[in-house]
């Protein structure tokens, strides 16, 4: 009796279901990610003073650094558009700013291929304090010392956050890329 060759032999399956990653998920997963954490501000108790960092931005800036090719560099109008209805600022103010975010983040992307997360940090803390900076500009608010000194505590929690949005960022790209059953 002649044996065949390894390659060529059939290996029953017992039942396995074969699994692939679901083009849907990990298609709308950052997407949905980060219009659910434009919506999160919103649901916290309100303040006098500014506290709450802004989520969807900073979920958004972790995307564009865990993932850098994943997010087109469009994505800033559809989902700045979202964070808009929900935020309070001026309406175009999250359109702008995420679009022109996405555009110094390519621009990074493309001088600096090899970066540590100490890098990735710094730019995202460079650019949340232009983000937080701006927004305050725009708001129509009076540029005062004490205006100042309130948005200290946000611009603080906003950049200690980033680390906490990157691990969350990877954990959604790992479920993002898991392999679900296929029927």
């Amino acid at each position: 009796m002649e044996r065949a060759e390894p390659s060529v032999r059939r290996i029953p399956s017992r039942g396995a279901i074969e699994r692939r990653h679901s083009v849907a998920v990990a298609t709308l997963v950052p997407w949905l990610s980060v219009i659910a954490a434009s919506m999160v501000p919103t649901l916290v108790i309100a303040t006098a003073l500014p506290l709450v960092p802004p989520t969807g931005f900073l979920l958004f800036l972790s995307w564009r650094l865990v993932r850098p090719g994943l997010l087109p560099v469009w994505s800033g109008l559809p989902l700045g558009l979202v964070d808009d209805l929900y935020s309070g600022q001026p309406f175009g103010f999250a359109i702008m700013s995420w679009s022109l975010a996405m555009l110094v983040l390519e621009i990074v992307e493309r001088r600096f291929p090899w970066r540590s997360f100490a890098h990735d940090w710094l730019v995202a803390a460079i650019v949340l304090i232009c983000y937080l900076g701006a927004g305050m500009i725009l708001s129509g608010a009076i540029l005062r010392p004490p205006l100042l000194v309130a948005m200290v505590p946000q611009l603080v929690l906003t950049i200690l956050a980033v680390p906490v949005t990157a691990r969350l960022v990877s954990f959604l790209d790992r479920l993002r890329l898991r392999r679900w059953r296929r029927a």
